[in-house]
């Protein structure tokens, strides 16, 4: 990328675009003050703009000593550069790996600034999981109507032979065994239709996002988790989402009662609702998303199975279908919205990351 000037900052048109790049940018004076944040850095630094204007890098950052004194040199002698894969410790204790581009800003007339543009690392990894798990979302579902086709099909004409076979007999006990087949068949039916999950088109409108996690919230206390503690931790600044409200209900509750049954008899679970600023979804980048995140201290989710516990069938729990999650990303999906999932004993987070943007396409 061209290098941005001091110039480019004023400049309306350009000052748009810095504000809505993907990259992180800081521009600091020569004592290394902040002067201007855009909002991806924002996000990264999780501090507002007002807040962190007027603070040193120094109290933002922790002391990296040999990159400071690379930006301190920088500033002073005009020479640009890049390091690759440097560790920033911020204040509140993360850890960040980043690639960091510095380049000097000098103008006649005017005081050297430095321009600091960082490309956070693990977030280009979890973009790229992303889209993987949105390739793997419509690949299943691909599969699925394929299955129903497939399937389908020679389950009518058995369930239709077992009830003409019924009719020819005359033993109650014969009976018996032409319903075992009929049952069986419908069994199949019912279950390929929930591998392809709803078959209705979402009806979008105009909804709180909060109105369905508190709508969950009651469903599961009337369910009755006796020994389960409940946290809600809203942001009531979230702005109304396009959305069908009882399909996000489905899909929330689907993640709440997982989380339930991963606890078992006791445990917490937290459901939180944040905004998120210029966030990308897969390789679509939104102004604004509503990150929904379901948090429960559970013993958490084997490491080889969280690649696939999106696809239907895949359950650990000897009682369980393995079309909870499934469903639930499908309905996310419809919204052009993903669920993401992280995992440790004791902390599992299934996050809905949904775009505040009129979706009804």
């Amino acid at each position: 990328m061209q290098a941005i000037t001091k110039s480019d900052l004023t400049d309306p048109i350009l000052r748009r675009i810095i504000e809505n790049m993907s990259a992180s940018v800081i521009v600091l004076d020569q004592s290394l003050v902040v002067l201007y944040i855009n909002p991806a850095c924002e996000m990264l630094f999780e501090m507002s703009r007002r807040k962190a204007c007027g603070k040193s890098w120094t109290k933002i950052v922790a002391e990296n000593q040999s990159l400071t004194s690379r930006m301190k040199e920088s500033v002073e002698q005009g020479h640009p550069f890049t390091e690759r894969e440097v560790q920033l410790e911020l204040y509140d204790n993360r850890l960040l790996t980043v690639d960091c581009s510095i380049t000097p800003l000098h103008e006649p007339s005017a005081e050297p600034n430095l321009l600091v543009e960082i490309q956070h690392m693990e977030r280009q990894v979890q973009i790229s999981k992303e889209e993987h798990l949105i390739s793997q979302s419509h690949a299943v579902r691909a599969l699925a109507r394929g299955l129903a086709h497939e399937v389908k099909n020679p389950l009518g004409g058995l369930r239709g032979a077992a009830q003409l076979l019924e009719r020819e007999l005359d033993s109650d006990e014969l009976r018996e065994y032409t319903q075992i087949i009929i049952s069986e068949a419908d069994r199949l039916q019912s279950l390929v239709d929930r591998m392809l999950g709803p078959s209705s088109l979402p009806n979008k409108k105009q909804i709180n996002i909060h109105k369905v996690l508190e709508r969950v919230y009651s469903l599961v206390k009337i369910e009755g988790a006796q020994g389960i503690k409940i946290v809600r931790d809203y942001d009531p600044s979230i702005p109304e989402i396009v959305a069908d409200q009882d399909q996000l209900i489905q899909a929330v509750l689907n993640l709440v009662r997982n989380a339930i049954q991963a606890l078992g008899d006791s445990g917490t679970i937290t459901i939180r609702s944040r905004s998120k600023r210029q966030y990308t979804i897969g390789s679509h980048r939104y102004k604004l998303i509503a990150m929904i995140e379901i948090i429960d201290s559970g013993p958490g989710i084997p490491e080889d199975m969280l690649e696939q516990i999106f696809l239907p069938m895949i359950t650990d729990r000897a009682e369980g279908s393995g079309l909870g999650l499934s469903i639930a990303q499908t309905l996310v999906n419809r919204h052009k919205g993903l669920i993401e999932c992280t995992s440790k004993p004791g902390n599992t987070v299934f996050r809905i990351l949904l775009p505040l943007e009129n979706t009804n396409e």
